[in-house]
């Protein structure tokens, strides 16, 4: 029996060392046919490719590494997909991917990852077309690092691919990555436990697009001149931490049907409507943060700063937590259109208003008297936008007077009870309870 053991063990590294020997590195020149070189490679081969423009549609149907040297260009040859990884394992490096299909319809793409290739690298590629750079169709533990993504700004939005599309993926790492002049940056569709981090995304419809996916990170992404920094849908315990959106017209985080998940440390600044590329609406305020119909989130340590808007609930938008926020010099902080009570605190510490004018006698960094971001004349110009013009005028400083002298005659909106009076600190994941239930308004100014 031993000597079977040893016989077995010998056999295997015996095997082992086969495989390894047998991996060969092989360069490839325009001149040679480069499907022909991928179909008589041997797993585990490296085709390096020379300078030079390799025309057609290839496919890699074993574990390969192809490595762009310098020059090194797939030329899809406007149609399909410029490359189609078929086999777990392959790795694809500093190439440049250009002119493949333009068929929105069969996702021609860059790069086209079937279901079975599985640990596909995509590292270090550039890529130029007018649909889909990297579209991975059901693939497991993707990586897709450091490539930079353009699309073609001569075709319309909706008619161009996504930058990276993720379908039915899990977990998938895109990281440090560029994309401009797609239509979405990243596109997430029904894919569970990605992680999306240090992306940057600028001059796009969308930068981050979520759709019908749980369990996934994003973090430390930057969005610049887009409609909507992140537009997070349909999907469930999203962890959204350390990203930024700059200039992005309409909204920068836009939760819609979002539930139980954690929005903290992003900073959103300058979301204004007055950027009227193509598609924008127009006469409608940009806003830092919109939720629709999002219930039992966390949504602390976050900056709105400077926007037409800080932020903009709806549709039932109740059982949130708000705490340790800052609004910053927004046109409007709030805009709560429903008339169920919200206090924005939680276990006795609010959010920082630059426009909060309390006092804190005691000293202990929360305001003494709570701020009310909106009142019932907030709610009269909103039905009555004409109505702005009498914003200063006496018979609505009188309306608000009212409102001050007799409490009952008060709409019911947001209010938080422990305004904080300097800029909060960036949150460590312990700072704050988890706890899923909005804080009821019993604090100690009731």
């Amino acid at each position: 029996m031993k000597l079977l053991r040893n016989c077995i063990a010998v056999m295997l590294v015996s095997l082992c060392f086969a495989t390894f020997v047998s991996a060969q590195i092989r360069t490839v020149s325009p001149s040679d046919e480069l499907q022909s070189a991928i179909d008589m490679s041997q797993a585990g081969d490296q085709l390096i490719l020379n300078a030079g423009r390799y025309i057609g549609n290839f496919t890699v149907n074993k574990r390969l590494t192809l490595t762009g040297m310098p020059g090194a260009v797939i030329d899809g040859n406007g149609k399909g997909h410029t490359l189609v990884i078929e086999t777990p394992d392959v790795r694809i490096e500093t190439l440049e991917i250009t002119n493949w299909g333009d068929d929105l319809t069969d996702m021609d793409s860059g790069i086209f990852v079937e279901k079975k290739a599985s640990n596909t690298q995509i590292l270090n590629n550039y890529f130029l077309g007018d649909t889909f750079g990297i579209w991975v169709d059901g693939a497991q533990e993707v990586l897709i690092k450091a490539n930079r993504i353009e699309g073609n700004l001569n075709v319309r939005s909706q008619d161009r691919g996504n930058g990276i599309h993720l379908f039915n993926v899990g977990k998938a790492r895109v990281e440090a990555n560029e994309v401009w002049h797609t239509r979405d940056g990243i596109y997430i569709d029904t894919s569970n436990g990605n992680e999306l981090v240090g992306n940057y995304l600028h001059d796009l419809r969308y930068g981050v697009h979520y759709m019908y996916s749980y369990h996934n990170l994003v973090s430390g992404n930057r969005t610049v001149n887009t409609r909507t920094g992140y537009a997070l849908m349909q999907s469930k315990f999203l962890t959204v931490t350390d990203n930024i959106s700059e200039n992005d017209s309409n909204y920068g985080i836009l939760m819609n049907f979002i539930t139980q998940s954690t929005i903290e440390n992003n900073r959103v600044s300058g979301v204004q409507n007055n950027r009227f590329g193509e598609g924008a609406p127009s006469m409608t305020e940009g806003k830092a943060l919109f939720i629709y119909n999002s219930l039992f989130n966390k949504i602390r340590g976050n900056f709105f700063v400077e926007s037409d808007m800080g932020v903009h609930l709806t549709a039932g938008s109740e059982d949130n937590i708000f705490t340790r926020n800052a609004f910053i010099n927004n046109k409007e902080q709030v805009k709560y259109v429903a008339t169920r009570p919200q206090n924005w605190s939680h276990e006795g510490v609010g959010n920082y208003w630059s426009d909060y004018l309390g006092w804190d006698m005691d000293a202990d960094g929360i305001g003494d008297t709570q701020y009310e971001p909106t009142d019932g004349v907030d709610r009269l110009l909103w039905k009555f936008p004409a109505a702005k013009v009498l914003l200063n005028s006496p018979a609505v400083e009188t309306i608000r007077w009212v409102q001050r002298q007799f409490p009952v005659l008060k709409a019911q909106g947001v209010v938080d009870t422990h305004p904080l009076m300097s800029l909060p600190k960036k949150l460590l994941p312990s700072a704050v309870s988890d706890t899923a239930v909005m804080e009821k308004v019993d604090d100690k100014h009731s």
